[in-house]
């Protein structure tokens, strides 16, 4: 056989070699078709957006909600308790754990949201009584005892603010290492829901979200940067109502509330959803790889989440009368930000997922 030949057959197999790397490369995230579904917990402070995340959990395959903690944010804890229990009562899935944690944030009073999810916290959407029995546990410990159940197997979601968590990293340090990883609505790097700075959830509390932030387990923010560019329109509320039993009659209501309310361009945002979204399909996302660190203090930018773009700060010595920069020092990085997102192909399959339920 020519040797010509021989090297464009060699040439023909690199190539062929490197477009099956990048190819995997591209698809690292995603479950290969087979695959167990995915441990999680859920993290939450019911809430509209919140009980979209929780109905797009317990209707992926992908997914296994191995239970819920419940936080106070959008609603108290008694109120966001009763209302995951009302959801989970909606779908007959009363088997999953509902544990009430922290009723207020570590150093601050309780910011509650009615104007963003309704006096009920559903968005008026109505539910019966629920048949569900919550867990007797504190949320934090519910945590704490699903980690140790499943060492490196469960991915927690934490869809309201992070106070549950920070007390289950503080009460039990040895949980961090045992984590998959942590896919977290909240944060911005690019301005703030609450006022010019800061998205809610970290605003809520910025100490807990603090200690999250640097636990040293791997951590995926899905903030306002992506959240505001995933709008559910009201031709996705209206395909929700076609053919709608009770769960997607639910959903389509909640959804004209996120709509009426705004926050998207065109239509409403489901915040929440889009991080159990990206647990589901990790290709949703582009992301970047930044050090970001949680504003403590300040009159007007307490609760932002500041990303560092260049993963160097300046390194600053004593000159005389003055400090004087002489070169730069990195840093590392510790949150994937979410900076890009296929809006469209989520709300397609939250839409899909939700309708005809």
């Amino acid at each position: 056989m020519p040797s010509g030949f021989s090297r464009i057959r060699a040439a023909i197999l690199a190539f062929s070699l490197v477009f099956l790397t990048a190819n995997g490369a591209r698809n690292a995230l995603a479950a290969p078709a087979g695959e167990s579904p995915q441990k999680v917990l859920i993290d939450s402070d019911p809430g509209t957006d919140d009980a979209l995340a929780i109905l797009l959990a317990v209707y992926s395959p992908e997914l296994d909600v191995k239970g819920i903690s419940i936080v106070a944010g959008n609603v108290t804890a008694d109120m966001g308790y009763d209302d995951a229990l009302r959801v989970l009562s909606l779908v007959n899935r009363c088997d999953i754990p509902v544990a009430k944690g922290a009723e207020h944030p570590l150093l601050q009073r309780l910011v509650t949201g009615t104007y963003w999810n309704g006096a009920n916290g559903l968005g008026g959407a109505e539910t019966p009584p629920s048949k569900c029995q919550g867990d007797h546990r504190f949320g934090p410990d519910l945590i704490i005892d699903l980690v140790h159940k499943y060492p490196n197997e469960l991915t927690i979601i934490p869809i309201g603010p992070l106070t549950n968590i920070a007390l289950a990293v503080r009460k039990d340090p040895s949980i961090v290492p045992l984590v998959k990883g942590v896919v977290l609505m909240g944060g911005s790097i690019s301005g703030g829901n609450v006022n010019g700075a800061a998205e809610y959830n970290i605003y809520q509390d910025p100490e807990a979200a603090a200690i999250v932030f640097n636990a040293g387990w791997p951590i995926t923010m899905v903030g306002l940067d992506v959240t505001e560019k995933a709008a559910i329109l009201p031709t996705d509320a209206n395909k929700l109502d076609e053919k709608a039993g009770p769960v997607s009659h639910f959903a389509a209501t909640v959804a004209r509330y996120q709509i009426g309310v705004g926050e998207a361009s065109g239509g409403g945002a489901v915040h929440d959803a889009l991080a159990v979204g990206a647990v589901i399909d990790p290709t949703l996302l582009q992301t970047k790889f930044l050090r970001v660190d949680v504003e403590t203090a300040g009159e007007f930018a307490r609760g932002e989440t500041v990303a560092n773009r260049f993963g160097t700060v300046e390194k600053n010595v004593p000159a005389g009368d003055h400090w004087d920069t002489v070169g730069l020092t990195k840093i590392q990085p510790n949150v994937h930000v979410g900076v890009g997102v296929d809006g469209r192909r989520f709300i397609d399959m939250l839409v899909t997922r939700l309708s005809n339920k």
